[in-house]
């Protein structure tokens, strides 16, 4: 059965990763889907991306994008709109770390994390609200990090950019569940992406992954899975919750 026959759904960040997985697990279940990737290095895989999704036989449409970027993202929903006819689901998901302890981190470092993993939420949402009004329906799914929840040493500005997500996302579902909107989060543990393959290797694989219960870290489809709970009628009664996809690490 597919849960989002005919739906549109928009991704940000999808030309790799979490993205990428989330934009081809939605089109499965028979979602239409625009996403956005930043940089001319990645347009080759974004297009990659596009034909994957095509292939399911729903419309895919990939977009250089930056969500950072306020007057880009109004663009992008504007364009998306008019190709698509309207918005029934948004995931929030493009982001970037630059981890450095606090004592060494410089200003623009802790500003372009802030840009990137929590302004572009506020962008999106501010613009794709206005289509999931009119439809008087919309599920729109942030992503957070289990990192915004409990915080770790040398990671100041992402974890402050991921709780900044949350707290955004518990406000935006008391605003618009009213319209039949519902906001939720998904804060992922450590899992297997390029961000993370410095994790893997040696000692630290090892310290990770003793605090873990489920003793491995996460896949990405795993996570377009939450996502997909999130996106469908599945969770018509949910809103204003962060999900912890963290194999445990969060008990």
């Amino acid at each position: 059965m597919k849960l989002l026959e005919n739906k549109v759904a928009i991704v940000t960040g999808a030309a790799r990763g979490i993205g990428e997985a989330i934009a081809l697990k939605l089109a499965e279940h028979g979602a239409h889907v625009a996403f956005t990737y930043i940089s001319d290095s990645s347009a080759e895989k974004a297009q990659a991306l596009q034909q994957k999704i095509e292939a399911l036989g729903v419309k895919g449409k990939a977009y250089q994008s930056n969500a950072a970027d306020f007057a880009a993202s109004e663009t992008f929903v504007n364009d998306v709109t008019k190709e698509f006819g309207t918005i029934d689901i948004c995931v929030n998901n493009a982001g970037i770390s630059k981890d450095n302890l606090l004592l060494r981190m410089s200003q623009d470092q802790w500003d372009d994390v802030m840009n990137v993993n929590l302004k572009s939420v506020f962008n999106m949402t501010k613009q794709v609200i206005r289509p999931m009004m009119k439809a008087k329906k919309g599920s729109i799914i942030n992503m957070s990090s289990i990192i915004g929840i409990r915080g770790n040493a040398g990671q100041s500005s992402y974890a402050a950019s991921k709780a900044g997500i949350i707290g955004f996302t518990k406000s935006v579902a008391h605003e618009l569940g009213s319209r039949n909107i519902r906001c939720n989060a998904i804060a992922p543990g450590f899992i297997e992406t390029d961000m993370t393959h410095y994790l893997k290797d040696g000692d630290a694989s090892k310290a990770f992954l003793e605090k873990i219960p489920l003793g491995r870290f996460g896949k990405a489809e795993e996570i377009a899975d939450t996502t997909l709970f999130l996106a469908s009628d599945l969770s018509s009664y949910i809103t204003g919750q962060v999900i912890s996809a963290c194999g445990g690490l969060n008990i």
